[in-house]
């Protein structure tokens, strides 16, 4: 009985610190985790680092959200692994003008959230450019061309 419950003991120790070391991953590292093909081929594309990459795609898919209906951005979110942790590893939208700007919805606004993110990030906002069209191509191949056209509608 006693060996029983010092290994129930043991388990649940075991348990829950492997947990916790799974929490205190950055939302970049998991996302990296959780999509390493997209953010592979993102990091290679802008020469960035994957956390970086992960953070650029995180940005990029918040605009396509923000402006997508949320059926149509389902089908996008379906054709990418992680997009919940691509979506938490993109910087915090700063409160500033440009907040505001990004709430009329327009299309330089959204664009201009995703540079000034990518800044937050490290790196240079020429970058969201080169992004775009590796974020479509993984879609439009794992989602197909309907799906891939919604996203580069979405980022225009």
């Amino acid at each position: 009985m006693t060996r029983h419950v010092s290994s129930a003991i043991a388990l649940v120790a075991l348990i829950v610190f492997g947990a916790s070391s799974a929490w205190a991953q950055s939302p970049a590292a998991a996302a990296v985790k959780a999509s390493p093909a997209l953010i592979g081929s993102l990091s290679k594309e802008m020469g960035s680092s994957p956390e970086q990459a992960a953070g650029a795609a995180g940005a990029l898919f918040g605009v396509a959200k923000s402006r997508l209906q949320a059926d149509q951005f389902s089908q996008v979110a379906g054709a990418v692994p992680g997009m919940d942790l691509l979506l938490k590893a993109a910087p915090a939208a700063s409160g500033g003008a440009l907040g505001g700007l990004s709430q009329l919805g327009g299309s330089a606004a959204g664009l201009a959230g995703a540079a000034s993110a990518f800044s937050k990030l490290g790196l240079s906002p020429d970058m969201v450019a080169k992004a775009i069209p590796v974020l479509t191509q993984f879609v439009t191949k794992s989602g197909g061309a309907g799906v891939g056209n919604l996203l580069a509608g979405a980022l225009k």
